[in-house]
C-alpha cells in the first residue's frame, strides 16, 4: 500500500517537454532512445539492440531538471510513474526491505510501461563497503537482481531512471545497469534566455526588459536559481502595490515586472 502511495497516472500529470527550456539535445535523444522504441514496438520487434534502455542516468548539479525531464518523460511516453523513495524500502524487520524491493518491480510489471524514478539515487546505491550494515547490503544486492530480471525479459516495458548529482558516489555496478546516461549540466547564456522566456511567459512584464542583458548577467545560475530571481522580482511589485494602497487616488493593479526588478532579484 505504502508503495502504491507513490504511484503518479502519466494522464494526471501536468509537466510536457513544454515546460522545460534550454534543453532541447537532452530531450531529442531521450525521444530518440526512450520514447520511440517504446511508442513504435513494431518498428524495433525484430532487433534486441534498439529496445529501450533498461536504466537511464540524469547527473548534474542541483536545481537544472533532472527531476522535470523524468516527469516530463513519463508523461509524453503515456508511462506509469513511480516515485520512489529510499524510505520506502526501509524496514525495522529483518528481510522486510527486500520484500518491499520485490514489491515494487512486482507493480511496476504489472502496470508496464511504466518507469521506476530514484532521486538522489546516490543516497540508496552508492558504493558498496565492507562497513555497510548487512540489512543494507542485502537489500542492494535484491535490487540488482531484479533489475537484472528486467534485461532478460526483452519485451518488458519498465524503466529505471535515477537523477544524482554525485555520479562518482554510485556503485559501479548501478552504473553499468544504467548505459544511458545524459549530463544536465549549468545553462548557457542561450539556456539562460530560453528559461527567462518560459518562466516569464504568463506574467506581466514591461516591453522594455531585455532577457538577453539578464542571461548575461546570470551566470552560473541554475533553472531554479533563475524562477527564484524572477519570483523576488514579482514580489517587487507586490511590495510597491502593497505600499501605494494608502494612496487613496491609486488604482488597483499590480505593476508589470521592470528590468530594474529582475536585477534587483538577481542581487
Amino acid at each position: 500500500m505504502s508503495i502504491a502511495a507513490h504511484l503518479v497516472d502519466p494522464l494526471s500529470m501536468q509537466i510536457t517537454w513544454r515546460d522545460i527550456a534550454g534543453l532541447d539535445e537532452v530531450i531529442t535523444e531521450l525521444k530518440e532512445t526512450v520514447i520511440l522504441p517504446v511508442q513504435k514496438r513494431h518498428l524495433f520487434q525484430g532487433s534486441r539492440l534498439l529496445q529501450p534502455p533498461k536504466g537511464v542516468l540524469l547527473y548534474g548539479p542541483p536545481g537544472c531538471g533532472k527531476t522535470l525531464i523524468a516527469k516530463a518523460t513519463a508523461k509524453e511516453a503515456g508511462f506509469r510513474f513511480i516515485n520512489l523513495q529510499p524510505s520506502t524500502l526501509t524496514d525495522k524487520w529483518y528481510g522486510e526491505s527486500q520484500k518491499l524491493a520485490a514489491a515494487v518491480f512486482s507493480l511496476a510489471v504489472k502496470l508496464q510501461p511504466s518507469i521506476i524514478f530514484i532521486d538522489e539515487i546516490d543516497s540508496f546505491l552508492r558504493s558498496r563497503s565492507s562497513s555497510d550494515h548487512e540489512a543494507t547490503a542485502m537489500m542492494k544486492a535484491q535490487f540488482m537482481s531484479l533489475w537484472d530480471g528486467l534485461d532478460t525479459d526483452h519485451h518488458c516495458q519498465v524503466i529505471i531512471m535515477g537523477a544524482t548529482n554525485r555520479p562518482q558516489d554510485l556503485d559501479s555496478a548501478i552504473l553499468r545497469r544504467m548505459p544511458t546516461r545524459f549530463h544536465i549540466n549549468q545553462p548557457s547564456m542561450r539556456q539562460r534566455e530560453q528559461i527567462l522566456k518560459l518562466i516569464l511567459e504568463n506574467e506581466s512584464v514591461d516591453l522594455s526588459v531585455d532577457l538577453v542583458d539578464i542571461a548575461k548577467e546570470t551566470d552560473g545560475f541554475s533553472g531554479s536559481d533563475l524562477r527564484e530571481m524572477c519570483r523576488d522580482a514579482a514580489l517587487l511589485c507586490v511590495r510597491d502595490f502593497v505600499h501605494t494602497q494608502n494612496d487613496s487616488s491609486s488604482e488597483d493593479f499590480i505593476r508589470p515586472i521592470h528590468q530594474s526588478d529582475l536585477q534587483k532579484g538577481n542581487q
